[in-house]
């Protein structure tokens, strides 16, 4: 895997200070063939695949959304808490604590918000 901040240092070295390709080595401690690596790579960016680790709400993630549904559609002295929510979702068998509750919810109020902005937009 190619480090972009190493990358940018000897791409600078060589093109516009005029660094020989023995020099940046000597300087980096790396070999000349890993320089000439850098220098004739297309690469500018790291591409890194996504990663997607499965968290213990994706389980619970539909009974979330519908709870976060129904609440928000209550007038604001009416609505349960997160805690109450992650209370209940435990009663189901969740076993995720608290916070990955409360990081859904988040996320599921931004897409909401978001999907409000989009309609107003389009009228």
């Amino acid at each position: 895997m190619i480090d972009v901040a190493l990358l940018g240092i000897i791409r600078r070295w060589h093109i516009r200070d005029q660094v020989p390709l023995r020099e940046i080595a000597r300087r980096l401690g790396i070999s000349r063939n890993t320089v000439r690596r850098y220098l004739r790579s297309e690469t500018t960016e790291p591409s890194y695949a996504d990663r997607r680790s499965p968290s213990a709400i994706d389980k619970y993630a539909f009974q979330l959304s519908g709870l976060l549904k129904t609440e928000a559609a209550k007038s604001r002295k009416q609505r349960r808490t997160l805690k109450q929510l992650h209370e209940e979702l435990k009663e189901l068998g969740f076993e995720g604590s608290y916070d990955r509750v409360a990081a859904f919810a988040r996320v599921w109020r931004a897409g909401q918000t978001d999907r409000v902005n989009s309609a107003s937009k389009r009228t």
